[in-house]
């Protein structure tokens, strides 16, 4: 007899969009989901999928994906964990919190260290899992430990340098470790700098960022300047920044080889943005992932570096 997973998991849900769950508003539906709002409903939930031998991936505020056409044939979990606290410059936050949220109510109590990441989409766990950076900082910067779900589904908390953090990669992309919060220690700073700083780069995103579209933020890396040919360099010395270490933004890259505009069906390299495809209307994931590959193709023809995808695919 082969056991259905809602025998074990009674208030999961069939057949769910998964669209309108990522900032990309593309893709198929979910076979299952569950949304897990405690450690144990993660806990049961991969449990579940585990038993009966069925895939499973875990969602939290859908940026940073691409979900394919056909959707996901398995149990997604919605991380739902939304509870943080604030207990002098100690930070705790569930991987469903929002980044926005820890942003506005650190800078409201003075606290200093995640102003960088004002107008920053997407949840802790996407952030910690991906560390994400911006404005030459990092999520790995003001990490202390990081409560994470093992392999054999244990609770563990790791270092910030068991975290083995990397420009955009953690031990939680190589293992496939699930995060369940984060802790971080920030610094008593000046309320109203600390306020002014992340708003100011909550105005960058909106005036350089194609907010208006669907999107599913950055789609590529920018390049380590180890990896780019020593006349790529020269030509494009004055784009070179640190962030965290000299990089080569992969905008220059794009928009110097004349891409904006290039579509493929309603998926469009940003005019706005060169390192972001933007969903017109209507973009299927075949779209995003044929123009994605256009335009690898022609910057490593072009300028021979290797541009790597930062957004992850679904399928």
């Amino acid at each position: 007899m082969i056991m259905e997973l809602s025998e074990l998991l009674p208030q999961v849900e069939r057949n769910v969009a998964l669209a309108p769950l990522t900032t990309f508003k593309i893709g198929g539906p979910a076979q299952y989901l569950f949304e897990a709002k405690t450690t144990e409903d993660i806990k049961e939930a991969i449990g579940a999928a585990t038993k009966i031998g069925m895939p499973f991936f875990i969602l939290a505020g859908g940026s940073n994906v691409l979900v394919s056409d056909e959707g996901f044939n398995g149990l997604v979990i919605l991380m739902e964990n939304m509870e943080w606290t604030i207990e002098s410059t100690i930070v705790t936050a569930g991987a469903g919190v929002s980044v926005s949220t820890l942003v506005k109510e650190t800078g409201n109590r003075g606290l200093s260290g995640l102003e960088w990441a004002g107008g920053l989409p997407g949840s802790v766990g996407g952030a910690v899992r991906g560390n994400a950076g911006a404005f030459g900082g990092e999520t790995k910067d003001n990490i202390v430990s990081v409560d994470i779900l093992d392999e054999n589904k244990e609770v563990r908390i790791l270092s910030n340098k068991e975290c083995e953090f990397g420009y955009r990669s953690s031990i939680f992309k190589k293992k496939n470790l699930i995060v369940l919060s984060a802790t971080f220690e920030l610094k008593e700073g000046n309320k109203e700098e600390i306020e002014r700083v992340a708003a100011s780069n909550i105005k960058h995103r909106e005036k350089y960022h194609p907010l208006e579209y669907p999107n599913a933020g950055s789609m590529f890396k920018n390049s380590d300047l180890k990896n780019v040919p020593h006349e790529v360099q020269e030509q494009f010395k004055d784009a070179i920044k640190v962030d965290p270490f000299p990089v080569l933004p992969t905008a220059a890259l794009i928009a110097e080889a004349r891409l904006q505009g290039m579509k493929e069906g309603a998926a469009q390299v940003s005019e706005k943005h060169p390192n972001y495809i933007v969903n017109l209307g209507g973009a299927t994931a075949k779209d995003v992932l044929s123009l994605t590959k256009k335009v690898k193709t022609i910057i490593k023809d072009k300028y021979g570096v290797e541009l790597e995808e930062e957004v992850q695919y679904i399928a």
